[in-house]
């Protein structure tokens, strides 16, 4: 499997260690950047080209997927969610990197590299590469709804439950 890797400067220890790691699991790794510490480095810069990758190539059919690395993950999860087509996820726990994939059907994990362990957050890594989407349909429907608004900008309509109004 092809992953793309970005990061910043707080996440770049993490990011050259999961570079090697993955090379020697088998994965395919095309690292974004930064390539050199830079303490006033910013994330949207790599970030976003790494989601971007994989989006496009996901778009023509392959099923990479991308890791983006910061001091909380936070940022960095925000700045791959701009890119249209990707579905970034913060990772936690290893629950949350399985659900990620499981129920979401994400594409890009985002970890913070001050946040864990390095030995904790290659296993969040490993989890959400390992995980299967469950394809279940209620899952399925939720993700279109997202696609949908990303493509049209139309809130999805409302449920029966949610029109009769408090009390009802």
């Amino acid at each position: 499997m092809r992953v793309h890797l970005g990061s910043d400067h707080a996440g770049l220890e993490l990011k050259d260690h999961l570079m090697n790691w993955l090379v020697d699991a088998g994965h395919e790794v095309v690292d974004h950047g930064p390539f050199v510490y830079d303490a006033l480095d910013d994330y949207p810069v790599f970030c976003l080209r790494a989601a971007e990758a994989v989006a496009a190539e996901r778009a023509e059919g392959l099923d990479s997927l991308g890791v983006v690395i910061g001091g909380s993950g936070n940022g960095e999860q925000m700045a791959a969610n701009k890119v249209k087509g990707v579905r970034c996820a913060l990772a936690w726990s290893e629950e949350t990197a399985a659900l990620a994939k499981e129920h979401n059907d994400a594409n890009v994990v985002s970890v913070g590299g001050r946040m864990h362990s390095v030995e904790d957050m290659t296993r969040f890594v490993e989890v959400f590469l390992a995980t299967p989407f469950s394809g279940d349909e209620r899952h399925v429907r939720r993700i279109g709804q997202l696609a949908d608004y990303e493509v049209t900008g139309d809130l999805p309509p409302l449920p029966d439950s949610a029109l009769q109004g408090p009390g009802a």
